[in-house]
């Protein structure tokens, strides 16, 4: 050292020269050389103790040799039972019943061994029955006791050495969910579960795992006061979003933070891992009961297929890319134009499915040449056009640039996938084309209907898929409450009574793979959205959330409606005359039609529009392709919603 300071000492244990390989070998065999050791001393000890105990009862009894061949034979049978059965790969430190039962079978067994080698060596003739029999019960107890021994003395050792005391929890629900957890949570030594709620009244004063069942969910706010809880566990992964609304409304109540399980659907996906405690998420409380997909028809529709989707990137992209990996597409492309977003689910892709063929591309869906080797290259199969503008107050300002990207990119993906023989092309689009009141959903409604009659013109099956908001997705409305909510508030709300669908951005997915299995060409199918949520319900419970109260700590502001923006949104066009499907969350829009060379000619002057920058002609060809659109900047639409909207 250079300043003279001496080496800081180190916790790395310095291999010792020639010493290295053997002390691994040694590490690695002593314990569980210790277990056989210790095994086989107790089939020693029970062997001889019952063989002598049993000659002791008659008068002109042989001595019991401690060691001989006899008894080496026993040692040698049911330490090969031990090895059969597997004995050795369980931890004591975590023995439990099924080690137990494991440790009985193999004494029965090696019991039976034992009988027969003896017999093959001296017809058993010093060998009673009676101890064939006591034998492997013996054996089992001599086995089983120091296990749970050493289990019971390493969890409280570890109690003891925790430098913090575990935290006092209550468990709300007793189904399968909460028996899981409060066995885990007995074995830890961070919680100390010291009731369960459950509104079942049959299991009133039952205990499970020790642990008693207090009372009903309405009592948590005095039982959490009277068993000084610190903590509240939600375990009711299947819970729908009203009893969770419910649930949470009680912990709320009580002023102790709450964690919660998983949903089953984020475990079977591998979003979450069973058993894990994580906040409450709003998606929680707004989210709808489980959709019950054809998982074999999708799987049928994409496996093997070439995929390309645009927009891979963005929040619905780039969940549609993690789905069609999962279903074994043989190729996935992805045509994004942000470089970052599309590394970042370039990455993610080839981490998560290393097997997959993917080509990630940056690229603009309206640069024809462009898409045009995006096309050849990947050569699709199926389509999925996800890439749009969607801010509403943004895009009301600049027409030419939503209507570049989501009216003409859409005609340039559209023609491109016809030319090139796809059979299929999904367009994602969006509950704001019905009765546009904005920029954004005329510029969506154009595309659908350049989708809708152009699938007249092309042996491509052209589907469109709209639905209304996706919960946490990009520029969204969750992340900036979030966001505002961390900075102290306040939380803005345009309006007191405005109202949006909302669903989760997998549920949107996994209901776009299936409307592109049922779809036969030109249809525009509508998600189910479940019921509105106030947008202030919705600041409010993000705010409780955030363990703060609204209006204390943090306000919620009303800045009044934007440019473009209606208090409700709608699914469907009164002239649409929607009907259901095979599947009970979709629903079928009747498509309205328009003669082809007048909508040719619009789009072609609108092409022009777009290059000369030139929004006065780009008004009137949306007036042309949608009379019922009112174009007028600046000007908020207020509609109310549609009456007959699907139940």
């Amino acid at each position: 050292m250079g300043d003279g300071q001496a080496p800081m000492p180190t916790n790395r244990r310095e291999p010792i020269a020639g010493l290295n390989v053997p002390n691994k070998i040694i590490a690695k065999i002593h314990p569980r050389l210790a277990v056989v050791v210790h095994d086989l001393v107790m089939v020693w000890i029970a062997w001889t103790a019952i063989a002598s105990a049993r000659w002791s009862f008659e008068a002109g009894r042989p001595e019991v040799a401690l060691f001989s061949p006899e008894v080496a034979l026993v040692l040698a049978a049911q330490g090969l039972i031990f090895w059969i059965t597997g004995l050795y790969k369980g931890l004591w430190r975590f023995a439990s019943l099924p080690d137990l039962w494991n440790i009985l079978r193999a004494a029965v067994l090696g019991a039976l061994a034992i009988a027969v080698t003896l017999f093959l060596y001296n017809r058993l003739a010093t060998v009673p029955r009676t101890v064939l029999l006591v034998y492997p019960f013996a054996l089992a107890v001599l086995l089983g006791v120091p296990r749970l021994a050493y289990r019971y003395w390493k969890d409280n050792r570890l109690d003891f050495m925790s430098r913090s005391p575990a935290l006092r929890v209550l468990v709300l629900g007793a189904g399968r969910a909460g028996d899981a957890l409060v066995r885990d949570l007995v074995r830890e030594n961070r919680y100390r579960p010291v009731g369960i709620l459950d509104d079942n009244p049959q299991i009133r004063g039952a205990r499970i795992h020790g642990v008693p069942v207090l009372g009903t969910l309405e009592q948590l706010p005095d039982l959490a006061r009277e068993t000084a809880a610190q903590m509240l566990l939600i375990a009711m992964p299947s819970a729908g979003s009203a009893q969770m609304q419910r649930v949470v409304g009680f912990c709320e109540a009580t002023d102790l933070p709450f964690r919660t399980m998983p949903r089953l659907a984020d475990v079977v996906a591998g979003r979450s891992l069973f058993g894990e405690l994580k906040e409450v998420a709003i998606e929680d409380l707004l989210g709808r009961e489980p959709v019950q997909l054809d998982w074999t028809a999708i799987r049928t529709g994409l496996s093997g297929k070439r995929v390309l989707i645009t927009g891979g990137g963005g929040s619905i992209g780039s969940e549609l890319c993690r789905q069609v990996a999962r279903l074994g597409a043989a190729s996935l492309t992805i045509l994004e134009q942000s470089e970052y977003n599309l590394y970042r689910i370039e990455q993610e892709l080839r981490a998560e499915f290393p097997d997959l063929l993917l080509d990630a591309r940056l690229g603009d869906c309206g640069d024809v040449p462009g898409c045009e080797q995006a096309f050849v290259r990947a050569r699709p199969q199926i389509v999925f056009h996800a890439a749009a503008y969607k801010h509403v107050p943004l895009l009301q300002e600049q027409l030419r640039e939503a209507f570049r990207n989501n009216v003409l990119g859409t005609r340039v993906v559209a023609e491109a996938a016809d030319r090139h023989g796809v059979e299929c092309f999904v367009l994602i689009s969006t509950d704001k084309a019905v009765n546009p009141s904005s920029i954004m959903g005329a510029c969506k409604r154009a595309a659908e209907i350049w989708c809708q009659n152009f699938a007249t013109q092309s042996h491509t099956r052209f589907i469109t898929v709209r639905f209304g908001n996706v919960l946490d997705s990009a520029g969204s409305v969750v992340p900036l409450f979030r966001e505002q909510i961390r900075k102290g508030g306040p939380v803005t709300v345009t309006h007191p009574e405005i109202t949006r669908w909302f669903m989760t951005i997998p549920e949107a997915c996994q209901l776009i793979l299936q409307a592109a299995v049922l779809g036969r060409g030109g249809e525009i199918f509508a998600l189910d959205m479940g019921e509105p949520v106030k947008i202030s319900y919705l600041a409010e419970q993000m705010i409780r959330l955030a363990g703060k109260q609204p209006g204390r700590d943090i306000a919620i502001a009303y800045t009044g409606l934007r440019a473009g923006e209606k208090l409700f949104e709608e699914l469907f066009h009164p002239l649409e005359n929607y009907q259901s499907t095979a599947h009970a969350k979709i629903f079928l829009a009747q498509p309205r039609s328009m003669a082809w060379p007048l909508l040719t000619t619009l789009l072609r002057q609108a092409e022009l529009a777009v290059k000369d920058a030139d929004e006065v002609m780009l008004r009137r060809v949306l007036d042309q392709l949608l009379p019922e659109f009112d174009a007028r900047a600046g000007e908020a639409a207020i509609v109310l919603p549609f009456a007959s909207r699907p139940s």
